[in-house]
C-alpha cells in the first residue's frame, strides 16, 4: 500500500492535515525535525483517529536524512509539503537561515521523488503576491518582489516546482496558496502550540489571555484601512486541512489540468486584526490586554484571497465561521492552561503565515 508522506506533521498545519488524511483511509509518514514543535500531537492525533501516525525525526534539508527516509519507505508515492520556518519578522534578522532551510528542502524532496514519480503538495502562501494592487487577490495576480525572506522562499520554491515538474515529467503538483489559518481542532487534542514566543495572531491572543504575555502587541494602527490595523483572510485550520486532502485526491486521481497547479484557500474576505481581537473578546468572555506598536518589516497592509478557482475546480470552499475558530482556539487553550498552569512574559506576534 502507498503512504503519503507529511513532511511538518507534526507542526500545527501538519497535525490537522495527518487527521483528516488518516480520517479518509490514508496511510501516513510523518517526517519533522522538531525545532518548532514537539511529539505531543502524536498522542492526540491517535487519541482523535484511534492510530498513531509513524514518525521519523529528520531534517528535510539534510539530503542524506532525506535519502534513508525514501530508502526505507519505498511506498512513498506521495509528498505533502510543510516543513519550513515560516515567522516573517525572523526571517527579515535572519535570512540565510530561511533560504538554507525551506529551498533546500524543496530541493531534497523533489530530487528524491523524482527517482520513483509521484504527486507533491506544496504548503505556500499568500506572501508571494506581495502587497495586491487590486483586491481580492486571484491565482492570476502578479507575483510581487516579496516583503521578506520567507516570503521569498515561497515564490522560490514554486518556481523550483514547476520548473522540475516540467523537466521530470513524472511529478504532479499543486501548490496552496494560504492565506491565514487559525483555531484548532474541535476535539481540542491538537492545535496550534509554538515552541517559545508565538509568530501569528491567535495564539498570542489566548496565551496573553492565559498570563503567559503581559499584553498583546499589534504592529500598526496607521494602515489604510477601517481601524488602522493590517488586514488578513483568516480561516479555520480544519478547512485547510480538507484542502490538502482534496488536492492530493485530484493528484491521485489524475483530475488535474496540468501538471502544476496552483489554488488559494481562504475564506474570502479581509478582516483586521483588531477586528479578530474584539471578536475574540465577544465570543469568548475574555479580555485581551493590548497596545499598539510601530509597523513591522516585511508585514503587508491587507490582503484576501479569491477562491473561485479552489471551488471550482477542487470543490473546496472554508465552511467553519469566524467565531468557530476564535471558539476553539481558545478551548484549546484552556486544555493546555489546565495542563502547564501559568506563567508571565511580554513578547509578539505576527500578522501573517
Amino acid at each position: 500500500m502507498s503512504k503519503i508522506l507529511i513532511t511538518g506533521g507534526t507542526g500545527y498545519i501538519g497535525s490537522h492535515t495527518v487527521v483528516e488524511l488518516m480520517e479518509s483511509g490514508y496511510d501516513v509518514v510523518i517526517v519533522d525535525n522538531l525545532s518548532n514543535s514537539t511529539t505531543a500531537p502524536l498522542e492526540g492525533i491517535k487519541r482523535i483517529t484511534g492510530r498513531k501516525p509513524e514518525f521519523v525525526e529528520a531534517d528535510c534539508s539534510d539530503l542524506g536524512q532525506m535519502r534513508a527516509l525514501f530508502e526505507r519507505y519505498p511506498q512513498i508515492r506521495s509528498v505533502i509539503h510543510f516543513a519550513a520556518l515560516k515567522a516573517v519578522g525572523e526571517s527579515v534578522e535572519k535570512p540565510l537561515d530561511y533560504y538554507r532551510n525551506n529551498i533546500l528542502s524543496v530541493i531534497n524532496l523533489l530530487e528524491l521523488l523524482g527517482k520513483r514519480g509521484g504527486n507533491f503538495v506544496f504548503s505556500s502562501s499568500c506572501t508571494v503576491y506581495g502587497q495586491p494592487d487590486i483586491l481580492p487577490v486571484t491565482e492570476e495576480s502578479p507575483i510581487k518582489k516579496a516583503l521578506s525572506p520567507y516570503g521569498n522562499t515561497k515564490r522560490i520554491a514554486e518556481n523550483i516546482i514547476e520548473d522540475t515538474v516540467a523537466a521530470m515529467g513524472n511529478i504532479n503538483a499543486i501548490a496552496l496558496r494560504y492565506f491565514n489559518p487559525i483555531g484548532a481542532h474541535p476535539s481540542a487534542e491538537i492545535g496550534e502550540y509554538p515552541v517559545g514566543k508565538p509568530d501569528n495572531l491567535i495564539p498570542f491572543i489566548t496565551q496573553t489571555v492565559r498570563g503567559i504575555w503581559e499584553k498583546l502587541q499589534i504592529f500598526g494602527s496607521d494602515y489604510n484601512t477601517p481601524d488602522g490595523t493590517a488586514i488578513r483572510d483568516y480561516f479555520h485550520v480544519v478547512d485547510l486541512a480538507k484542502a490538502h486532502v482534496v488536492a492530493l485526491e485530484r493528484l491521485l486521481e489524475d483530475k488535474n489540468r496540468k501538471p502544476y497547479e496552483v489554488f488559494n484557500v481562504g475564506a474570502g474576505r479581509g478582516i483586521t486584526v483588531l477586528e479578530i481581537v474584539n471578536t475574540f473578546e465577544r465570543v469568548t468572555g475574555q479580555k485581551v490586554n493590548y497596545e499598539f506598536t510601530r509597523r513591522r518589516a516585511g508585514d503587508i497592509e491587507k490582503v484576501w484571497a479569491d477562491t473561485t478557482l479552489a471551488e471550482k475546480e477542487l470543490g473546496w470552499r472554508a465552511e467553519k465561521t469566524l467565531e468557530e475558530a476564535l471558539l476553539s482556539a481558545w478551548k484549546w487553550e484552556e486544555r493546555l492552561l489546565r495542563r502547564k498552569g501559568k506563567g508571565k512574559g511580554k513578547g509578539k506576534r505576527d500578522n501573517e503565515h
